[in-house]
């Protein structure tokens, strides 16, 4: 009973190139991509990427019991296979077919340059073109806290690419943006996945966290200005994603958006775990948010395995979070089907109610003998309700979605703006810049008002190390110390080919708890080459 679960993210990232605006998107994803591998020289054997391994991906494998036919599914959803098989050849302007050879100076040897979609990284996380967006996808981590260190850490990752790419005189200038829409109708997810065991019932899954989901924009919604998907209506709501959800359960994830996805592909031992990915999400730089995104859900998540979430339905959750994403005062009442009627807040505060007795009696929110995790985020749970229900602006340290409406109110009273200037828009956008020197979140950051929960240093050590607790331990090590001998990976293996050996050597990891630093680590210190570490690797199974 504990906050305490393997957990990771997934952030597209906006992608603009401010001299060059119709610039196509995937090819200047797969630019960021390029630039991150030349700077840190994280590229496999043969001068190319490290390939995704997809042998163990079924994305449309569905928790209800079916799997959806190949010839129906939307192509956005056939994520088995490389993104440049999904998708024809990004028409390249005269310009860029031009700088693809030369820009980043990635001639592959064969006198031409693919674009490059893919890498995996040392510290376990994957850097990928997600059709017209680059995405990070963190490692696997354990807790609410390092979710928060490594999620951060690909935003490090970004402001990199940014910077590379800046060095280029011949390259477009690109920015990079963490948030969830372009305000014309269009959305790029920042998805969370979360490890369950497989018999839960996935029909408890779902009504244990729709209420929740519904209303837990109040804690970690990033605040949007515009309503609708296009944008086109006056005013502010919490969260950046609600408008664009359509359905209350559901396997898509770029139309007819549900606020509980059903995509069962587990990346792991299949019969022993489900894998919950939730699209729901915003895209968060407020830490607290961030971490309350995480933890408050693990909490839920663990209420529900064991029978103690509150029982509650509401009448029309799509509707209903839409109506909480647009209620700035926090008090409209939601309908229940017993015939009550609930405001966000009472609905958050009886989850938290009930994670709190639910860890009691557990003892993991006992700060003293607990797990540390769970007692932590219960009291910053409690906290933050407290103050939206008092004082909402007094949340604007913690909360993103009062923190950027607060800066929004401050230019609105001093130049008297109507919610639709488009000002507003643009300090909108500004707010999710990547670049600490443009992006309103960093500026705010710097001046102390808003709280950290992680030091830049453990950042920029995320960067490039691997969490030590999970099998991205075992992936990370593999590509910083055998890189030229990785031919491909995947959240649940390592492909290995080693010179002269004409066979490549699959190591499975579907495990997400082994292939940890205390199992491997001796064994990578006693191998500096790939042949002879995989020799012993037989043997001893990480």
């Amino acid at each position: 009973m504990t906050a305490v679960r393997v957990m990771g993210s997934e952030t597209e990232f906006g992608i603009h190139a401010p001299s060059d605006p119709g610039s196509n998107a995937t090819w200047l994803s797969s630019q960021v991509v390029h630039a991150y591998a030349q700077l840190t020289g994280e590229r496999a054997a043969g001068g190319s990427e490290t390939r995704w391994d997809y042998t163990d991906e079924d994305p449309l494998a569905d928790a209800r019991g079916w799997t959806i036919p190949r010839h129906s599914a939307h192509p956005s959803q056939l994520t088995d296979r490389p993104q440049e098989q999904q998708d024809p050849a990004p028409e390249l302007t005269a310009a860029q077919v031009a700088l693809e050879g030369a820009a980043l100076d990635l001639d592959d040897g064969s006198g031409g340059s693919a674009l490059m979609m893919n890498m995996v990284l040392g510290n376990g996380a994957r850097l990928y073109v997600d059709h017209a967006h680059p995405e990070y996808s963190s490692p696997e981590v354990t807790n609410p806290l390092d979710a928060v260190r490594w999620d951060a850490a690909g935003d490090a990752v970004a402001l990199a690419t940014v910077r590379q790419i800046a060095r280029n005189p011949s390259m477009p200038g690109v920015n990079l943006y963490k948030n969830n829409t372009d305000n014309k109708s269009v959305s790029y997810g920042s998805h969370e996945n979360y490890l369950m065991p497989r018999q839960v019932p996935f029909g408890r899954i779902v009504s244990g966290l729709t209420p929740f989901f519904v209303t837990r924009q109040l804690i970690c919604g990033a605040g949007r200005v515009g309503l609708g998907q296009d944008g086109s209506g006056h005013g502010y709501q919490l969260s950046a994603r609600a408008d664009f959800f359509e359905a209350e359960v559901g396997l898509e994830t770029t139309i007819r958006r549900p606020i509980i996805n059903t995509r069962d592909e587990p990346h792991a031992i299949a019969d022993k775990y489900r894998r919950l990915h939730v699209i729901i999400g915003d895209a968060n730089l407020s830490q607290v948010s961030n971490y309350l995104k995480f933890g408050t859900t693990a909490l839920v998540l663990d209420m529900i395995e064991h029978g103690t979430v509150p029982e509650l339905s509401l009448h029309d959750p799509v509707a209903a979070l839409q109506t909480v994403s647009h209620d700035l005062s926090m008090k409209v009442l939601l309908r229940v089907d017993d015939g009550r009627r609930m405001s966000a807040l009472d609905i958050q505060e009886l989850y938290l109610q009930a994670a709190q007795k639910h860890c009691q009696r557990s003892g993991a929110g006992d700060e003293e003998s607990g797990d540390g995790h769970s007692a932590q985020v219960l009291r910053r749970w409690e906290e933050v309700l407290r103050q939206l229900a008092d004082d909402p602006a007094g949340a604007a340290g913690q909360v993103e979605w009062v923190a950027k409406l607060s800066l929004l109110q401050q230019y609105r009273d001093r130049d008297s703006l109507a919610w639709n200037h488009p000002r507003l828009g643009l300090i909108d956008l500004q707010w999710s810049d990547v670049r600490p020197e443009k992006g309103l979140y960093y500026r705010l950051l710097s001046r102390g008002r808003m709280e950290r929960m992680v030091a830049d240093e453990a950042i920029a050590r995320a960067v490039v190390q691997p969490p030590e607790d999970t099998r991205a331990y075992f992936r990370g090590q593999c590509i910083q110390r055998y890189g030229s001998s990785i031919a491909g990976a995947s959240w649940d293996s390592v492909i290995f080919e080693l010179p002269g050996d004409r066979r490549l050597q699959r190591v499975p990891t579907r495990e997400p708890q082994r292939g940890t630093r205390a199992l491997t680590q001796g064994l990578f210190d006693r191998h500096r080459d790939a042949a002879g570490f995989l020799a012993e690797l037989l043997d001893f199974h990480p």
